[in-house]
Order: C-alpha cells, then structure tokens, then sequence
C-alpha cells in the first residue's frame, strides 16, 4: 500500500483495503514522497489507523522532509540510510549505524526524529507477525519511490515477513498448495508487452503443484488446452523462458484471446478459483471515435483493456455508443492514451449521465428477463456478459430495489463468474 505523504489516505485506498480486510490479506505500507514537503509523520501514522482499521508499525522513520530530508531510521537494524538527493541507484547509498552515531552527526534534526518514533512506538503495539499475516496489523516504511530511495528495506521486509503460499478456495473445494497436481488461477492479462509483435501475455500465479514447460493444462471455463511450451518469466523489462515454476510463483502465457481474467488452469480437475474482484466503477463516460474508419481498431482496443481489466467496458441494451466505467479519473487518460498508441484509435470520451452500476443476478431467470426488459434503456452488458443496471441518481437504484424485491444488485462481481455468491450491496 503506498500513501502520498502529502495527501495521506485517499477513497481508492479505502476500497482496496476493504477487499484486502476481507481476504485477510497481509499489507506492506510505503509513505512515499518524503523528498517533498509533507504531512507531520505522526499525522499520517494516525490516519492510517484512524481511517482505515489497521495499526499501523513503523519499521523505519524519516529524519527530515522536503529539503531537510536526511534519511530514513531503520527500527530494526538500529541504522540510519542517509538521503543524497539526485542519487537513485539503490544500494550506494551511506549507512550509520546506531542511533548514537546518527545523532553526532544529525543533531538536533535527528533526536527530534528519534524522539517522535518513541512517541509512536510507545503509544502503540509491538509488531507480532502472525498479526501482520492475518492483515491485523501493517509494517510502515518511509522515503522516496522516484529516488528508489527507502526501497531497499521494504523488499528486506517482504522477504522476511511474506508468509507461505496458503490454501485457496475454488468453488467445488479448498486447494492445498502442497497438492501434487498443478492448478493455476489468471490474475492479470497484458496485451502489446512486445508492440512489435502485438503479443498478449496471461498472468498465472500457480496454486498447487509443480509446473514444467510443455506439460498439458486446461482452461476450466472452456474445457481447451493451454500451449505451455512458450511460457516466461519477468524481471523488470527482461524475459525468460522458464523450465519450472511451483505454487506461488508467477508465469507468464503467450496467447491471443484464449485465457481471461480469472481462469483456472489444471492438468483436467473441473476447478473455478474465486477471489479476483470488479468493483462497480463510480465514473462513466460515453466513448466516441475521432475517424469513423477507426471504428474497429476502437472496438478492438477496448475488447482488449476490458479483458485485461485496465477499464470497464459497457454494451448498452438498446444499442448506441460504448460506456466506460472507472474507478479514477486516470484510468479514463490510461485508456485513451493506449488506445491511441497501441490500436490507432483517437477516442473523444465524453460526460455521461450515469454515476452508479450495479450487476444483477436472481435466482429465477425468468424474473432476470422481465427485469432487464422492463429496464431496457438502464441496462447494459459488460465484457463478460454480465448485466447491470445504471442509474443516474442513487434514488433511481433505490426505487427499482424496492419494485423488484427478488433481484440482487451487486456492488463487486468475481472474475470467476459467480453468481448467487456475489457480495450484494
């Protein structure tokens, strides 16, 4: 979890960790931009707990901001990393050990520092790690992303403290990690990595078993194989060919519109993974392209980001202009650009008068039918074919929840297509 030190929590922070809460999944927090004049530290450390539920444990603690800025205090080695600014090469820069040491040469600067991790540190609790693995508590780190500086201790961390792969729940049952056969679950999906070649990688984290290129494995959603023997692996901009993976690494498969978000992979086993979220988007805007002639680089570009989950893309019921949906204003500037850069398609996204979306589900299709007909000019279908309802004020949800009593408006739906199970809202 990075925070602006500047800004401190922001609303798309709250709604991931309410997804990371209900996972239990453990959070690693980095308060970023303390080269920049900033929020008092102790002011940001209490909005965390304050806002959103979790203790926050400093392992390290910033000397200074802006142009002050000095260095970041490591907590557990009892060191201080000292900040050059303009130099970003990670690992060059000096070390102090002990906070004696750190003082003679700092001063004041630093005792003033010392004293508020004191302050924090007394006033909370000890870091315990089956806490932090649970998601109960967050080891907090400080520094500078653009300076690669302070990074270096929150990979330390997430060596140290990341816990095992774990069980993960599919449908039909719980899958062990340790179980022989090998099963696999899509969690991201990238096109033009290579925009010479036009590729479309998958992203697997592998769940149970032990992976090797060139063995057999299916799509559970469409019973079709899977070509292995090209899979990768990724280190920054470099990749790799790999041999071997085991559960909780992460692979990457070459494909052209065979895999989708959330699909699981096994050697045969029918298997649906669970877990992997849409939100209902909160922005909207219609999509209209610049050349007409571009209509079908348009429909292509935005098929693909709606697959790769970079935008919501939305089929209106009655027909007309495509909608987009979105959680911030920047995935709307992501998109255009892409679409712009990667398809040849310049798209105008213009204002549009819905502000909320709910998917829709019952347990009578019949009902389903007459819903979606009866509401046809607020009904659209996402990439997935889902139906949801738009409203332009949230009086209008309210009024079709109380007409329609047996259907279920849902505020998040799971990639796994989920039906009933869905979190309603």
């Amino acid at each position: 979890m990075v925070i602006d030190a500047a800004n401190g929590v922001e609303e798309q922070t709250r709604r991931l960790l309410q997804v990371c809460r209900a996972r239990n999944t453990p959070i690693i927090t980095f308060i970023n931009k303390l080269d920049r004049e900033v929020r008092d530290p102790i002011d940001l450390i209490d909005e965390i707990e304050r806002e959103l539920g979790i203790p926050p444990i400093p392992f390290t603690w910033p000397v200074g901001m802006g142009k002050s800025f000095a260095g970041v205090f490591d907590v557990q080695r009892r060191r201080m990393r000292v900040f050059t600014p303009g130099l970003d090469r990670l690992g060059e820069e000096e070390l102090i050990e002990g906070a004696d040491n750190c003082a003679a040469r700092f001063g004041a600067q630093f005792e003033e520092a010392y004293a508020q991790l004191e302050l924090v540190a007394g006033a909370g609790e000890s870091f315990d790690l089956e806490r932090f693995r649970a998601g109960r508590q967050t080891p907090v780190f400080f520094g500078s992303a653009i300076n690669n500086f302070g990074v270096q201790e929150v990979l330390d961390a997430l060596v140290a403290l990341a816990p095992a792969p774990k069980a993960r729940e599919a449908i039909e049952r719980v899958v062990e990690p340790t179980e022989p056969k090998v099963t696999g679950v899509v969690f991201k999906i990238q096109a033009n990595m290579d925009p010479a070649h036009r590729d479309r990688i998958a992203f697997v984290r592998v769940c149970s078993g032990k992976f090797e290129r060139g063995m057999r494995l299916v799509v559970t959603r469409t019973g079709k194989p899977v070509k292995t023997s090209s899979v990768v692996t990724f280190l920054s901009q470099r990749r790799e060919l790999l041999d071997d993976a085991y559960a909780g690494d992460i692979i990457g498969i070459p494909n052209h519109g065979l895999l989708q978000l959330g699909d699981t992979l096994t050697e045969g086993e029918k298997l649906r993974y669970t877990g992997l979220p849409f939100f209902a988007p909160e922005l909207f805007r219609t999509v209209e392209v610049a050349d007409p002639l571009r209509t079908k680089q348009l429909h292509t570009g935005l098929r693909q980001l709606g697959e790769e989950g970079a935008i919501q893309v939305f089929r209106p019921v009655t027909g007309g202009a495509l909608l987009l949906g979105a959680i911030g204003e920047l995935q709307f500037e992501v998109v255009a650009h892409r679409l712009a850069t990667e398809y040849g398609a310049q798209a105008r996204l213009l204002p549009s008068k819905y502000r909320f979306a709910r998917w829709v589900t019952c347990r009578n299709a019949e009902t389903l039918k007459r819903f979606i007909e009866a509401n046809a000019h607020r009904m659209a279908y996402d990439a997935a074919d889902e139906p949801a309802f738009l409203a332009g004020h949230m009086a209008e949800l309210q009024v079709a929840q109380e007409q329609w009593p047996d259907i279920v408006f849902h505020n998040m739906r799971e990639h796994a297509g989920l039906v009933q199970e869905r979190v309603a809202a």
